[in-house]
């Protein structure tokens, strides 16, 4: 607990009724029944329906204030009426009522509503990207993406795998796309080039005298797209194992595979991946 929050917004149940508590974020949707103002709090862990009634001193504030526009609510937490319950969300058995709040910051009118599944040109998107990655869609599948990189290492130090990092800035090599090139400031005229892919920092750390070795590895290709290559930059799971056959590798990769798929994904893929990753499809 601090001066912020003493629970996030997913975090507030029925043990909780009764108590009194400090919650921060945005408010991500506003419901004005007259005598009954609703706030749906929210932040990177959920929301919490907040309620103000109009002999509230701070009714006709609240109720001024723009959508996504941060706040910190002190008050208490109650228990819904049976009729009122959202199944939906976490804390849909309780709400708060507000006592006092703070604007942390304030919010003007939104080129984009954030709380909205509606969609949008990718223009528009691009142009504001800190109201879309608060959109829960796009917020959730940043979330995964880290859950998934993060479920990948841990399997990978199962398998006995070291995780190293390669370098970024480094000297061109032919591997069958365009470098993109930075400059140097320190040596005019010379240039530094973006690794296509780790191909020979791989293969000085195996003759090293590792035994294996994999990282998430950042790739930079000035090209176009194609059906087998991505443009631009991304990131590739890259592994390589000394005193091994292809199937030793099958056997590492496959077994990935089927782990990650079983813990975010659904389970008619699995069988798949055994027949596709033989064809090199994966």
């Amino acid at each position: 607990m601090n001066k912020y929050r003493s629970h996030n917004c997913n975090e507030l149940r029925k043990k909780n009724v009764g108590s009194n508590i400090l919650l921060s974020g945005w408010i991500n949707k506003k419901r004005d029944h007259g005598n009954l103002l609703f706030l749906d709090l929210r932040d990177n862990y959920g929301i919490t329906q907040c309620i103000v009634d109009k002999e509230n001193k701070n009714f006709k504030d609240l109720e001024k204030l723009q959508l996504e526009t941060v706040i910190n609510v002190e008050g208490k937490v109650v228990d819904r009426s049976t009729d009122t319950i959202n199944k939906e969300i976490e804390t849909g058995e309780i709400e708060v009522t507000i006592e006092n709040f703070v604007v942390l910051g304030k919010c003007k009118e939104l080129p984009m509503p954030v709380f909205s599944d509606q969609e949008y040109s990718e223009e528009i998107r691009l142009k504001y990207r800190y109201l879309d990655l608060r959109r829960k869609k796009i917020h959730e599948n940043i979330i995964l993406r880290s859950k998934v990189i993060s479920f990948i290492r841990n399997e990978m130090n199962k398998f006995g795998f070291l995780e190293f990092q390669t370098p970024i800035l480094t000297s061109s090599s032919p591997e069958g796309a365009r470098d993109f090139l930075v400059p140097s400031r320190l040596n005019p005229g010379k240039f530094y080039a973006l690794p296509q892919a780790p191909q020979q920092f791989k293969q000085l750390i195996m003759v090293s005298g590792f035994d294996k070795y994999f990282q998430i590895a950042p790739c930079f290709r000035d090209e176009d797209a194609r059906a087998d290559r991505s443009p631009g930059e991304f990131y590739q799971l890259d592994l390589e194992m000394s005193f091994v056959e292809q199937e030793d590798v099958f056997k590492v990769v496959e077994q990935l595979l089927v782990n990650t798929f079983k813990k975010f994904s659904k389970k008619k893929i699995i069988t798949m991946i055994k027949k596709k990753s033989r064809k090199k499809e994966y």
